[in-house]
């Protein structure tokens, strides 16, 4: 339990491996812009220089998540300091977004 905890800190502060001993892999990524194409389907560009291509439709599950399947709403987005934030408070981890997303040539 211990360790899994550790783990979930260390995503969380860096540093931290160090102090726990813990040789952890992070590549913290961001999305640094966006491009709306249609429906609810965005390209993002990533920190790490690639853009992927997001289908945000079977993502919309969930009590604030499905207010997002109204048009209207799902457009009153904002790119903040790393994700995309829409008017409700609703956000999604970049690194989630860039495993779901496919790759644009």
């Amino acid at each position: 339990v211990f360790f899994i905890f550790a783990k979930k800190i260390i995503k969380i502060m860096p540093e931290l491996s160090r102090f726990f001993g813990i040789m952890v892999d992070i590549d913290l990524i961001r999305i640094v812009d966006v491009d709306y194409i249609k429906d609810y389907t965005m390209d993002l560009k990533f920190s790490n220089g690639e853009t992927r291509r997001v289908d945000f439709l079977p993502l919309l599950k969930g009590n604030k998540r499905e207010e997002l399947k109204d048009m209207n709403k799902f457009i009153q987005f904002g790119l903040t300091h790393w994700t995309l934030e829409w008017y409700n408070g609703i956000d999604f981890a970049p690194d989630f977004l860039y495993k779901q997303g496919k790759k644009v040539a």
